[in-house]
């Protein structure tokens, strides 16, 4: 994989791992909510209105831009074990910022994923 495929596989997932981030903290803002008709527009429009929601939107819709450019460059059976590094971006920021704990297991298999994607990438 040389640098420029690199860098669009990692640029992917990264920009998939905020748009989670982004989404949560949308829901976080949002509160709680029940799948029902009534409930369409008005939670539809709180989400469409949410700086967070549209800004995980956005991240999604480039970071599959971005990802297929990637793909054209590289196997699949290469760049999409890569996706996993976004559990890992993902577990350590909402520590930090949505103060979500990582526990003794979680760490330890976010230790299991880092080694796998190394594996895969040296394949």
């Amino acid at each position: 994989m040389n640098a420029i495929s690199l860098v669009l596989i990692l640029s992917g997932v990264m920009l998939n791992a905020c748009a989670q981030l982004l989404l949560k903290a949308s829901t976080n803002a949002i509160g709680h909510f029940d799948f029902q008709l009534a409930n369409l527009l008005p939670i539809g429009w709180r989400f469409a209105t949410q700086p967070f929601f549209v800004g995980g939107m956005a991240c999604y819709v480039l970071s599959l831009v971005i990802w297929v450019m990637g793909l054209s460059r590289v196997p699949v059976s290469i760049a999409y074990p890569m996706l996993s590094i976004g559990y890992v971006v993902n577990a350590v920021i909402a520590h930090f910022w949505l103060g979500e704990s990582v526990t003794l297991t979680r760490a330890m298999g976010i230790g299991f994923i880092l080694l796998g994607v190394w594996l895969v990438a040296r394949s």
